[in-house]
């Protein structure tokens, strides 16, 4: 489970990040400023890391044997900014506290 975790927490990260320079640098130039430049890269980028997103995400959550509110959690957190974040950190801490993840 520790290798389905890791990989959780690399693609949280990396939509996270992708979902931040999309909101607040991409969208505030291409309307504010007529630069469609970052959107045009960074969205569909973004779009694919999600899907991987979704995948490890599920991945992880049918090892951990997550419930349904868990498992929305996750699935929203590619939708708010900052929210991978907060959400990725919450999962990584109970996990990292089960005793079955020490003996994997």
């Amino acid at each position: 489970m520790k290798g389905a975790l890791r990989r959780y927490q690399v693609l949280a990260y990396l939509v996270g990040i992708g979902l931040l320079v999309l909101t607040l640098v991409g969208v505030p130039l291409q309307y504010a400023a007529g630069h469609p430049g970052v959107v045009a890269v960074v969205g569909p980028i973004h779009g694919f890391l999600y899907i991987v997103y979704l995948a490890t995400a599920y991945d992880l959550a049918r090892r951990a044997r997550f419930g349904f509110w868990r498992m929305a959690a996750m699935v929203c957190a590619g939708f708010l900014p900052f929210l991978a974040f907060v959400v990725e950190h919450r999962i990584a801490s109970q996990l990292q506290q089960a005793p079955e993840l020490a003996g994997d």
